[in-house]
């Protein structure tokens, strides 16, 4: 599991007590502006502006108002957050021209049921919560309380849109139609139910806690938000005592296999056991929580809690994992910022050097997200690794032996970060999830995660040592065989990791469908590893939580490159030494004596000249995650041919809702996470829950229109025959028929191979581009084209101003890429957001074709 990073900078404590309870009702840091919507009685108001919509038009009948937070930083671009910063400032402000970030691609839909009369409706509420509702609703917006933009924001900290609905609550079919006041009060339902949550998740929140302050003329809006919200895990998860005592005595629906308990499968199993299904979990080792592992070191009257796997809690707003160390009563350890670093002979690195050189990885990473904004679709093709060593000797400055190390450290924890070696990774979409980083501090859990895994698998039936290897399924069910024993049951979620699927260990009955091989085959999987160490005493200074030490070989720049130190949350004097990149790799042969032996020459190298002395340890454990059979690896990434969407397609359902997928590698939200890996696990019960639903009504479960991409790619070519805008190589669709310069539109820009540049471009290149590697790379990927498409959702506005931009369309691609920040993407890429854009463009156009011309 991920032991990520923090990403964010921590504001300075005002106290030194680091033991903090946990905040799930501020305001939680985003990368972007997030519009908040705040009532006005202005008349005239104008819309929202939106180039980059979610699937349903703004409904709110005023102008939107900004919270503005700064940009805190990328969890992947910085791997482990060094540097400390002031804390962010909270400004709300009227915004006529708002940037908001492109909406987040949902993970994969739960299909939703069509009940046509009340007969059919679903009233258990754990099921689908497509209910009935009124169509001729009040019209007017309905007041709960004052604190709408504050409930709004804890709306967003659990991954709502703060004025739009999700992808995954308009398959449910939550509201009658999307947009509208109907849309605008189920919002404000929804969050004020999750909000109260919130304010004590030990709780069991009913439907008639809300009776008072939501009037019965929107009683269906209530059930439709609540229902939804405890059958989709949003609220009413956990291990309190109030949500354990829910769970039925008896099962009352079929039989559910679940293979693996680890975070995703004991998520799935706690949820399933709460819908009534009865559930049984395979586990083949002798533990619980797979890629979560915390071991207890133990030595001369000393022990500690050593987290061998995912040990970092990234992000406390809204993170699923910090509310059940709140129902657990715990206190979560703020992991420190400070970070200093030593060079190989032990001396510390010189402040201004190290600043110099993190601000020249910095600008070296902007060049590479320029360079790709401006590339498509053939920045897939070319990995993170190949785009920073070009962009290094080209634009470097000579640098000394000391600035190479430095250089390297920085390489070092970004391959940390992705579980990853830099020239596997695409420079595409390498950091696809960072727009979803949960906010708040990255923590330690006091004694460990396993914590975590042991409330979660409290009577939870799981049969240990029970090495699945194959699995069987069609339209009867499922057949789980583990040694000589088989399992059935009505559904099966398989939860092993991807470095297993990726080994083909598990045979599947049929053969898993060719769309889901490939994307296993696409999708990357790294590889951390660690040295535990349980020390006689401290010798470290306690007023910080890690330090890092340089390399002189780039090939060993990832050994045992930074230290945590766990002395103040695991219970005695543990330090961690992590090993990262091709160096983790090394480290799965190195005998674990010569292990210690090394990481203990750079320790004493650092510590015996400030005249500390270092002990030798009294336990020392490392870890082997690469040949670890169970998993193979350590957790996902986007390597290079991959994106985004393949987390999707390994979270496909197969064989008519039999077979699920569960992981942190079926998130493309949340992959290489422990959150990741739960949150999927509540969304599978979900999915789940609702095809045993549907068998039982009798009703098929249609595939979502947003997941048929052929389907899609299709019609967006059809579109583009007729654009409404037409210029060079750039093509325009408007997604309304409003004049409104803020409506949305699609870019299509057609790149061709056999473009001719002037000598004088030749020139220009070879001049900024001396090391041909990456160039080369682009010119035959470009060369084998005879054309490609490239697309970007943007305002009609800013359509119309490319239009204008005059110098061909070099100077088009510059001003749409520099001046407006737009990235240009294949139709994959845009994602499942441009669907309702592209099926409303595709309605309107057939209206203007079958509408009668008027007469006159």
């Amino acid at each position: 599991m991920s032991d990520q990073p923090p990403s964010n900078p921590i504001p300075p404590l005002s106290a030194p007590n680091l033991l903090l309870p946990l905040p799930f009702v501020e305001a939680p840091s985003f990368p972007n502006p997030i519009p908040i919507p705040i009532p006005n009685t202005d008349p005239n108001p104008n819309p929202n502006p939106n180039p980059n919509p979610n699937p349903n038009p703004n409904p709110y009948p005023y102008p939107p108002f900004q919270l503005r937070i700064p940009f805190q930083g990328k969890r992947k671009r910085t791997g482990f957050r060094r540097k400390a910063a002031q804390p962010p400032t909270v400004q709300v402000t009227q915004s006529p021209q708002p940037s908001p970030p492109p909406p987040p691609p949902p993970p994969p839909q739960l299909p939703s049921l069509a009940p046509t009369n009340e007969a059919n409706s679903i009233k258990d509420p754990f099921a689908n919560p497509n209910l009935y509702i009124n169509p001729d609703i009040s019209e007017e917006i309905i007041v709960i309380n004052k604190e709408a933009t504050a409930e709004a924001l804890i709306g967003i900290t659990a991954g709502f849109p703060a004025d739009t609905l999700t992808e995954e609550e308009i398959e449910a079919g939550v509201v009658s139609s999307i947009g509208g006041i109907e849309q605008v009060n189920y919002i404000l339902i929804r969050n004020h139910i999750i909000a109260r949550w919130r304010e004590n998740v030990s709780n069991w929140v009913t439907k008639e806690m809300f009776t008072s302050v939501i009037p019965p003329l929107y009683e269906p809006l209530l059930n439709s938000a609540y229902n939804y919200l405890v059958s989709h895990g949003y609220v009413n998860f956990g291990v309190a005592p109030a949500i354990k005592e829910r769970i039925p005595a008896e099962p009352n629906k079929p039989n559910v296999v679940i293979i693996g308990a680890g975070l995703a499968g004991l998520a799935a199993a706690r949820q399933l056991m709460a819908f009534g299904f009865k559930v049984v979990v395979l586990e083949g080792r002798k533990r619980c929580g797979g890629r979560v592992y915390t071991k207890k070191m133990e030595g001369s009257n000393k022990f500690a809690m050593a987290d061998l796997g995912g040990s970092v809690l990234t992000g406390t707003h809204g993170n699923p994992l910090a509310i059940i160390a709140k129902q657990l009563g715990s206190m979560l350890h703020k992991v420190r910022d400070k970070c200093p670093l030593y060079r190989p002979d032990g001396k510390p690195v010189d402040p201004d050097l190290d600043s110099k050189v993190e601000n020249a990885f910095n600008k070296l990473l902007d060049k590479a997200s320029r360079l790709r904004q401006c590339m498509g679709e053939v920045a897939m093709d070319v990995s993170l690794g190949a785009a920073l060593e070009t962009f290094r000797q080209v634009f470097g400055d000579a640098v000394t032996d000391e600035e190479m190390n430095l250089f390297n450290w920085h390489l070092a924890n970004l391959e940390y970060a992705n579980a990853g070696l830099l020239s596997k990774l695409s420079l595409a979409f390498w950091d696809q999830d960072d727009p979803y980083d949960m906010g708040g501090d990255h923590c330690f859990l006091p004694g460990g995660n396993g914590r975590l895994i042991q409330a979660l698998a409290e009577n939870v039936p799981i049969i240990y040592e029970k090495t699945v290897h194959t699995i069987r399924y069609g339209g009867d069910g499922v057949q789980i065989i583990a040694g000589g024993q088989v399992y059935e049951g009505d559904m099966a979620l398989c939860t092993v990791p991807l470095g297993v699927l990726k080994n083909g260990t598990i045979k599947f009955a049929p053969e898993l469908p060719q769309r889901k091989l490939d994307g296993i085959k696409r999708l990357g999987f790294g590889l951390l590893n660690k040295v535990a160490m349980l020390f006689p005493y401290v010798f470290w200074s306690t007023d910080l939580d890690t330090f890092g030490h340089l390399s002189d070989h780039p090939s060993r720049r990832g050994e045992f490159f930074l230290f945590y130190s766990y002395a103040t949350v695991a219970g005695g004097p543990l330090l961690i030494a992590l090993v990262a990149g091709e160096a983790a790799h090394n480290f799965e042969t190195m005998p674990p004596t010569d292990a210690v032996t090394l990481v203990l020459q750079i320790l004493r190298g650092i510590f015996e000249p400030q005249g500390i002395e270092v002990p030798d340890p009294l336990q020392s454990v490392c870890t082997r995650w690469g040949t670890d059979s169970f998993s193979l690896g350590s957790y996902s990434h986007v390597a290079v041919g991959a994106s985004g969407d393949d987390y999707d397609i390994l979270a496909e359902s197969v064989g008519d809702g039999r077979l699920f997928f569960a992981g942190e590698a079926t998130t493309r939200r949340y992959p290489a996470t422990m959150h990741g890996a739960f949150i999927s696990g509540l969304r599978e019960a979900a999915n789940m829950a609702h095809h045993a639903n549907a068998r039982a009504l009798k009703i098929k479960v249609e595939r979502s229109p947003s997941t048929n991409t052929q389907a899609c790619a299709a019609l967006l070519a059809d579109l583009f025959r007729e654009p409404d805008l037409e210029f060079g190589s750039f093509s325009v669709i408007f997604g309304q028929k409003t004049s409104d310069p803020k409506s949305t539109a699609i870019l299509r820009v057609a790149l061709g191979g056999s473009r001719k540049k002037s000598s004088n471009e030749g020139a220009k290149a070879d001049q900024h581009h001396s090391n041909k590697l990456l160039f080369q790379q682009l010119q035959s990927h470009y060369n084998q084209q005879q054309q490609l498409h490239v697309y970007t959702l943007l305002s009609r506005q800013h359509a119309l101003e490319l239009r204008e931009v005059r110098g061909g369309d070099e100077m088009r691609l510059n001003y749409l890429c520099e001046k407006l920040g737009v990235k240009l993407v294949g139709r994959r890429g845009l994602g499942p957001a441009a669907d309702s854009v592209i099926a409303s463009i595709k309605t309107e156009r057939g209206n203007r074709r079958t509408k009668p011309s008027p007469l006159v």
